[in-house]
């Protein structure tokens, strides 16, 4: 027998109907071997008497009740402390027991789904709330101009604009060797390496210049945009700030979108002009085609209209990465570990929707004849 937790088999005289009664503690600490030597007994009890029993825990009221259901016995001088225990475990055992079964993978999938699809709908609500939010904010700031934070807004200029000039130049300066190393290898077969120069330049100018510009931003300024906005959120300085009748909106919000639509067409047309002295020192080097005879090529074969559609794409993408960072910033509710899921969303989110309307622009130019 264990010595914290004891049975005995009774009896009465004419050996047809047996009691069990359990003694001692009916902790988890105790019951171990008690419940391999239960296990061992044959027969059914009229009764499980539990009038011996000094203490129970949850285990051991589980124990009483299995053995109870499978000996078909009745419980009997239970303490108050074992009922509570024992209600509670039987209420936990028939809540599972009600607990519908587990779908089919089918089900699960299309229940997963839906499920996407709403919280994708209510986030395009979210969305478009947040968006006429800001543009409500920037119409009060236009009728009162001396809302505007401008101490905020040269801040984030220089953190945008300046800060980030070192890490978009090294980046587009490498991009415009990449492009006129492979551009020359490929029309080199055609005899027509002169035409890496028109390459270089139009590609830089009108495309990768600004796009890889404004996934540098992205994920760059957009996730501090959450990061410092969700912290903020977290902190509950934004109900701090509505509290005493300030809007964040005003104070958080536009400061960004104005300095990232400001500074990305600067951004841009910096990135495009690295790319392509980039590939003019490559020319330089791989091409002999001298380095101010590239330059100034570039003159003659890049026309204005890529120069302007760069401009008029960047304010556009700073716009979509400034929003995605503030909303996703925005939505944080709960705790640290939101902050760096929304930080991440507010990339995800940034860089796939400047592809998308990248490639829109692509469409909508070449139709207009911006070829």
């Amino acid at each position: 027998m264990n010595e914290g937790a004891q049975f005995n088999v009774l009896g009465d005289k004419t050996g047809e109907e047996q009691a069990l009664a359990l003694t001692g503690s009916l902790r988890v600490s105790s019951i171990g071997e008690l419940d391999a030597q239960l296990d061992e007994l044959e027969g059914e009890f009229v009764r499980l008497d539990l009038s011996g029993v000094t203490d129970i825990d949850t285990s051991g009221a589980w124990l009483v009740l299995r053995l109870a259901e499978d000996r078909k016995a009745e419980i009997v001088g239970a303490s108050e402390r074992a009922q509570r225990l024992m209600h509670a475990v039987s209420t936990i055992r028939e809540s599972e027991e009600e607990r519908p079964p587990e779908a089919d993978l089918l089900e699960r999938t299309a229940g997963e789904l839906g499920q996407v699809v709403i919280n994708f709908l209510n986030g395009v609500v979210r969305s478009i709330a947040f968006m006429g939010a800001a543009i409500e904010s920037f119409g009060h700031i236009i009728r009162h101009p001396s809302r505007l934070r401008v101490m905020s807004l040269v801040h984030h200029m220089q953190y945008i604009g300046v800060n980030s000039l070192w890490i978009i130049g090294l980046m587009s300066f490498l991009i415009g060797i990449v492009i006129a190393q492979k551009g020359a290898v490929q029309l080199r077969q055609f005899g027509a390496e002169i035409y890496t120069i028109n390459l270089t330049g139009r590609l830089a100018m009108r495309e990768l210049g600004i796009l890889m510009t404004a996934i540098m931003v992205a994920g760059r300024s957009g996730s501090a945009f959450a990061a410092q906005i969700g912290t903020m959120k977290l902190t509950e300085e934004i109900d701090a700030m509505r509290t005493i009748g300030v809007s964040p909106i005003e104070v958080l919000v536009i400061p960004r979108v104005l300095a990232t639509i400001l500074m990305m067409p600067l951004l841009g047309f910096y990135s495009a002009v690295i790319s392509i002295i980039g590939g003019a020192a490559i020319s330089n080097v791989v091409l002999d085609i001298p380095f101010l005879t590239f330059l100034s090529r570039i003159q003659e074969v890049v026309p204005m209209t890529d120069i302007w559609v760069c401009l008029i794409k960047a304010p556009v993408f700073g716009l979509i990465v400034a929003l995605a960072g503030c909303y996703q910033g925005m939505q944080v509710k709960s705790n640290a570990e939101e902050v760096g899921l929304r930080t991440t969303q507010s990339v995800v989110i940034g860089i796939f929707s400047v592809i998308v309307l990248d490639a829109f622009f692509a469409i909508f130019f070449t139709e207009i004849g911006w070829e």
